[in-house]
């Protein structure tokens, strides 16, 4: 594998209305403070890039998680030629060609048609390199600046500036720090200051056939931001390259994949690569070497590290339990970042973006934590984490951003009424967040913490309706709520309907299957889930939102894979014995939603989320129950899967035969013996081994004991 196998422009053609991934094409270094990416439309709003659009506006310093999130802390940077007729980004833009452009994840590279001129875009951490070819003359550089800005010419070859743009901080004043340094310098009479809003100010060089930028950034101060390019400014481009492109093949050669489909192949590692993106970096070092971060609510900086622009509701599903075996020493670093969080504002983050946004329900760090309990990562932390999330738990914040809504309501009737927007889904993360509680307790020696989380993490069974198998939203005085419709979206569920939300109960399938009557009945229902057609309600929004669009694009039936409430939905099958009903739908899954181009995903990607659903799903293994410590056993699409685990050990994982008729798994042997079990535990595949599948192309069924079976707290 090597970088230029990947194209950050994976999942990228994608419009309001439809998502192929809502992706953008990402250069940086893993889990950078900044991207770049170039804009060939600022103004469609958050889709301000589509590969198919041949303008290109420059390249754009980013901080945008989601379109559905918005920008913050970003401009444009558009080398040109010549006099412009007026000093805008429309008057400036150049056509391109992305077909000879390169778009990787260790730098881009774009000539400008108009001007014909090419420029390579190199990042670090917390800066970068832009080099510039000029082949007329009066070069230039222009800034595009939205929002409120301040610029400096400190010396012929040295801009420092301020620009405050965001969409939404706890801070109303807050900024984002550069410092550019030319290698050729500016043609000025004066030093001069320039203050304004969304403005576009350019710099000339005069007659030059090259030149580089060097810029250094920081959300902390101008000093900080001079400190950090003062750590690279002895740098050429080509070092900037080499530390760019040692960081990426760091974390992507830590799977290696083996397979006679190169198409695959690529799919796997677009999709590795998208991973290690967020969350991001937000702390700097100071002039002491010391880690530090802006603290947004008290407005000042503060000691330790700090992360941003991750949606929990999303990643603790896929990301986090990815990073426990390879890449376990972000993880814990992260750990650490969360716990700031705590600190600083009292509660566990939920959506950062710069600081919490509040948005979805659920405080599904949760599982982050409880994960990173059950396999040992950070012990030191877990006191406090505890105490963090049993203050979500019961303490109801004046602020709607802050940990759960309708906590005493919850606590008193044990769900979450009607009269919550989502109040379905608030419930059943609740409980799910309830279970994790207790495992962190029961880690830590709580005894009476854990029984009481763990009687908690029942209180699903308060909303399950018996007579209809849905999770139905309920009234205060114990009822339903009328007028039931298993196929409408939106009110009581969030971004599906009962089908995508009935079935969060990651931590007790066992008793929900109970709650059904039996596997019998369990199996039926799920069998009716996929087998009917994608159809839905649009009532509870009153217009479709792209969400149903992308479930009804294909037709695969409730199962919408294209967001995350269904990424279980498949190995639901092993907690009935019945993995071979998952088998053929996963391979499906994984070769008829997912490919390595620009329309690569069936719906939102979502911070590593849905790539993680595909690394984990196509070597054969699922972590339904983050906090469990146990990966469901599914179905490997690839010959041969090397993982180099963060324990130091090796951990390979074969199929064969493996052709497209090889539909099933006949049976597993680990370690050269015989596996029966539907799940491994984390214990055992962080410690190494050889996980061999044999593949057939009939189903193989079986009776399994209940030990047999994935984790379910009966």
């Amino acid at each position: 594998m090597t970088l230029n196998f990947i194209d950050t422009r994976h999942g990228t053609n994608n419009r309001y209305s439809f998502s192929n991934g809502n992706c953008l094409p990402y250069t940086g270094v893993p889990f950078g403070m900044n991207y770049f990416a170039p804009q060939t439309n600022g103004d469609n709003g958050s889709w301000w890039f589509n590969p198919d659009d041949r303008v290109f506006q420059g390249f754009r310093l980013t901080h945008q998680p989601s379109p559905w999130m918005g920008d913050f802390s970003h401009l444009v940077l558009l080398p040109f030629n010549g006099e412009l007729k007026e000093e805008t980004l429309f008057h400036a833009q150049s056509s391109y060609r992305p077909d000879e452009s390169v778009f990787i994840p260790s730098y881009l590279k774009i000539t400008e048609q108009r001007y014909q001129l090419t420029t390579k875009m190199i990042p670090s951490m917390y800066g970068g390199a832009l080099t510039i070819d000029y082949t007329q003359k009066t070069a230039g550089l222009m800034l595009s600046l939205p929002g409120k800005y301040e610029l400096t010419i400190e010396d012929p070859q040295t801009v420092s500036g301020k620009i405050i743009n965001f969409s939404g901080c706890e801070d109303p004043n807050f900024s984002f720090y550069f410092t550019l340094h030319f290698q050729q310098p500016l043609t000025i009479e004066n030093f001069v200051k320039k203050s304004g809003e969304n403005e576009c100010v350019t710099f000339s060089f005069g007659d030059i056939a090259e030149q580089i930028v060097q810029f250094g950034t920081s959300f902390i101060s101008g000093e900080q931001a001079k400190l950090n390019l003062a750590r690279e400014i002895e740098w050429q481009p080509q070092d900037y390259l080499t530390n760019s492109e040692q960081q990426w093949e760091d974390y992507l050669s830590r799977i290696e994949i083996h397979d006679k489909n190169q198409a695959r192949r690529s799919t796997f590692y677009h999709n590795l690569y998208r991973t290690f993106l967020f969350p991001q970096t937000f702390y700097e070092k100071d002039a002491d070497e010391q880690i530090i971060h802006y603290d947004t609510l008290a407005k000042e900086v503060k000691p330790g590290y700090l992360y941003t622009n991750n949606g929990f509701w999303d990643t603790y599903k896929t990301v986090y339990p990815l990073y426990s075996l390879i890449a376990e020493e972000k993880y814990a670093e992260m750990l650490e970042g969360f716990l700031n969080n705590y600190r600083e504002s009292g509660y566990l983050p939920k959506w950062l973006s710069p600081d919490e946004r509040g948005l979805m329900p659920g405080t599904l760090i949760d599982a982050v934590i409880a994960d990173a309990a059950v396999k040992n990562i950070r012990p030191d932390l877990m006191p406090e984490l505890l105490e963090g999330m049993i203050t979500g738990a019961t303490i109801q914040s004046d602020n709607p951003n802050y940990g759960r809504q309708g906590t005493k309501d919850y606590l008193t009737y044990g769900y979450v009424p009607e009269s919550y927007h989502e109040s379905v889904n608030h419930t059943l993360d609740y409980t799910y967040s309830d279970f994790c509680i207790s495992q962190v307790a029961k880690v830590l020696g709580k005894t009476e913490i854990a029984k009481h989380y763990q009687t908690q993490a029942k209180n699903y069974l308060n909303i399950f309706d018996s007579t209809t198998g849905f999770m139905r939203a309920k009234q205060t005085d114990g009822t339903f709520k009328e007028s039931f419709n298993c196929h409408q979206w939106g009110e009581d569920y969030a971004e599906g309907s009962a089908w995508q939300s009935s079935f969060a109960v990651y931590h007790d399938f066992a008793g929900l299957i109970q709650a059904y009557g039996g596997e019998k009945t369990f199996q039926e229902k799920l069998i009716e889930l996929c087998n009917q057609a994608p159809t839905f309600d649009v009532k509870g929004y009153g217009f479709e939102i792209h969400e149903m669009s992308e479930m009804a694009a294909t037709e695969f039936g409730q199962l919408a894979i294209s967001n995350q409430p269904s990424f279980h939905f498949p190995y639901m099958f092993n907690y009935i014995g019945k993995p071979e009903f998952a088998q053929p739908l996963l391979k499906q899954l994984m070769t008829q939603e997912f490919n390595d181009s620009p329309t690569g995903y069936p719906g939102d990607e979502d911070n590593g989320s849905m790539a993680g659903w595909y690394i984990f799903s196509s070597l054969g293994l699922y972590p339904v129950c983050p906090g469990s410590g146990e990966y469901v056993v599914g179905m490997p699409l690839f010959d041969k899967a090397v993982i180099h685990l963060s324990s130091g050990k090796k951990l390979t994982i074969t199929a064969k035969p493996n052709q497209e008729q090889q539909q099933f798994v006949d049976h597993i042997t680990y370690n050269d013996s015989i596996y029966e079990n539907l799940f491994f535990n984390h214990d055992e595949l962080i410690n190494g081994g050889v996980i061999d599948f044999s593949l057939g192309i009939v189903p193989h069924p079986r009776e399994y004991m209940k030990e047999q079976l994935p984790f379910s707290m009966i």
